[in-house]
């Protein structure tokens, strides 16, 4: 009789906004790998620094219980000032990973939205009291707010929390002069309604409690737990190359005794 294939037990999490970090090398492997950034070696000190291949960017993850683990600070160009972007600790790799996989796209989508703020309206996100600035999830878990005025915009501010008047579980903050597409992809990827997994240790949530977080867990083979970062390396390796010109239908992992939690 053959071997049963192994499975790993994953949980679903929505919103995904409060599923947890993740494993950050969703983020520095394919930078490493697929967009050519180059990483120091000091195994001494606990942190990653990543470089972009024109030395303009650099992505520091630096464990910090006072401050911003994430911080990308970007170089000014010919055309555009310096700016920077940092993350909190708990904010989920996914949305992260939109940010960057969105500054390092050689080839931007021209219907790339470039208003922060139209990916939220377009989820029902709404003004959280008459007069106030940004926008907050209809769950009222997440908030957008963009400081300053009309006439001179300021920084922007990602905030999720368990609730309204609940301390921050995370926070994302964008300088003045970060590129709105890339700002516009991270609240895109925020309103994506699509679960994100967490698995093993990565399973820690900011809450259990089932009004806010919906956690579905299921069995997937192994296999393809362990392949999900592989394919997302080629996936945007390939963003530099000629797209074939019939590309294969997407793959599915297959899931096995799902149940919900």
């Amino acid at each position: 009789m053959p071997p049963t294939p192994e499975t790993v037990e994953v949980d679903f999490i929505t919103p995904r906004h409060l599923a947890g970090s993740g494993d950050p090398a969703w983020i520095t492997v394919p930078l490493h790998r697929a967009c050519g950034w180059s990483h120091g070696n000091d195994p001494l000190m606990p942190r990653v620094l990543l470089s972009s291949p024109d030395q303009k960017a650099l992505l520091r993850l630096e464990p910090d219980p006072d401050a911003q683990w994430w911080t990308l600070n970007h170089a000014a160009e010919a055309d555009h000032p310096a700016w920077y972007a940092s993350f909190g600790a708990r904010t989920p790799v996914e949305l992260i990973a939109a940010f960057t996989d969105a500054l390092t796209d050689p080839a931007p989508a021209a219907s790339t939205p470039s208003d922060p703020y139209e990916p939220l309206r377009q989820s029902a996100w709404q003004p959280p009291a008459i007069g106030a600035d940004g926008l907050v999830s209809p769950d009222g878990t997440a908030y957008v707010q963009r400081l300053g005025t009309v006439q001179e915009p300021g920084a922007w501010f990602v905030t999720a929390s368990l609730g309204p008047d609940r301390d921050p579980v995370w926070q994302a903050r964008f300088g003045e002069r970060t590129p709105a597409r890339l700002v516009a992809a991270f609240t895109a990827s925020l309103v994506d309604p699509h679960p994100v997994a967490r698995t093993g240790s990565l399973r820690s949530l900011p809450t259990r409690g089932p009004g806010v977080v919906t956690r579905r867990t299921t069995d997937v083979l192994a296999v393809h737990v362990a392949g999900a970062l592989e394919e997302r390396v080629r996936s945007l390796a390939a963003r530099r190359t000629v797209p074939p010109t019939t590309p294969g239908p997407p793959r599915q992992p297959p899931a096995r005794n799902s149940r919900s939690r």
